[in-house]
């Protein structure tokens, strides 16, 4: 196990995610020019207009003696302006609460996402929530549709296998009001709550476990952007630092399943590299990749070596089986349900913020 994520210097590592630009802003969609109210008025509208923070807002509508009666009048006035009004989504929201959590998974094929989802729901569920998830599939679009979607659906809380990283999505959920839950990595800035962990030094993890491997040569496999960016220069700086040669690299956009993974190795074992091991930046990948170096007879590990991310069950049912770096992704969940329903019930949570270990679990790949 490694007790968190250092550098050289003792301190952690965190993960400098991508930070998207917003657009050109358009007027408030709650606002006409002259004041007016609109139908499509947000609790951020309102907020902007009683100077008060979205969170504010969303406490004195459903905990009003927990909000200053001078702050009440303000946010009551401009509710009355904007013409702001709950969505009937769920009855309960007539009175500033509702029961549904929405969870975003960024692949229904992971198992460490279904594991994390699972456990979270069992949380909230025994709570009397209603636990909803949908799919952005590594896609901003989908994403700032889900989000979007939110404005009118108006959940109790929203839960992303990710963080945001568009500045636009950010600032919409911002706007909600309500608790914001981000997973899977570890920046300096989340929008509200996070438990996550540092996928930079899940790829450095991956760097030392080859070299101890005896692996010189090594290649990677996985996504262009988000976490799989992140661990790829992780990995990059730990063969760096480690001494081993970083022959090549095969960048996807989407994975779906294993059948990708087959894929991948096999165009960059076609492109000329030449390669003794790889890390494969999920388990998906690594099991395809795992399945293609059989096919085409590579002897493993003896001479070729593959370390997965994600600690899948069927890594370890999968000859010679996978070895992973991972997190415990039930825990991940249990704990991201629990500060919700702390959040949910009591208005605060105690530490906002958790960050996991990660494992290297050792097994016949490498």
């Amino acid at each position: 196990m490694a007790n968190g994520a250092a550098n050289e210097t003792g301190s952690f590592i965190y993960d400098e995610v991508v930070r998207i630009p917003a657009g050109p802003q358009k007027a408030a969609p709650g606002l006409a020019e002259d004041g007016a109210s609109l139908e499509t008025a947000s609790i951020g509208d309102v907020a902007r207009l009683a100077g008060v923070a979205p969170i504010t807002v969303s406490r004195a509508l459903r905990n009003p003696d927990k909000v200053s009666a001078e702050k009440r009048s303000r946010i009551q006035a401009a509710v009355e302006r904007t013409g702001y009004r709950v969505n009937p989504f769920a009855s309960a929201l007539r009175s500033g609460r509702s029961n549904v959590v929405m969870a975003f998974a960024s692949n229904m094929f992971s198992e460490q996402f279904a594991l994390a989802l699972h456990a979270c729901a069992n949380v909230l569920e025994e709570a009397g929530y209603l636990f909803l998830v949908g799919q952005t599939s590594y896609s901003y679009d989908r994403e700032t549709a889900a989000i979007r979607s939110l404005q009118a659906l108006k959940p109790a809380a929203v839960m992303f296998t990710g963080v945001i990283e568009l500045e636009q999505n950010r600032e919409t959920l911002r706007n909600l009001g309500i608790p914001i839950m981000e997973t899977w990595a570890f920046p300096r800035d989340p929008i509200d709550m996070l438990v996550g962990f540092s996928n930079t030094e899940a790829g450095r993890l991956a760097a030392e476990a080859l070299a101890e491997g005896g692996y010189k040569k090594v290649g990677f496999i996985g996504r262009r952007g988000g976490r799989g960016a992140l661990r790829l220069k992780g990995f990059r700086d730990g063969c760096r630092d480690l001494g081993l040669e970083f022959v090549g690299e095969f960048l996807s956009d989407e994975v779906v399943g294993p059948s990708d993974g087959r894929r991948c190795l096999s165009a960059l074992l076609e492109s000329g590299a030449s390669v003794d091991a790889v890390f494969c930046a999920n388990d998906l990948l690594a099991l395809g990749t795992l399945m293609e170096a059989r096919r085409r007879k590579r002897s493993i590990p003896e001479d070729f070596g593959v370390i997965g991310f994600g600690e899948s069950d069927i890594a370890a049912e999968i000859p010679p089986g996978l070895t992973t770096v991972g997190i415990d992704s039930a825990q991940l969940g249990r704990i991201a349900g629990e500060m919700l329903l702390d959040r949910l019930s009591k208005g605060e949570v105690a530490a906002p913020i958790r960050r996991l270990d990660l494992l290297v679990t050792h097994r016949g790949s490498i």
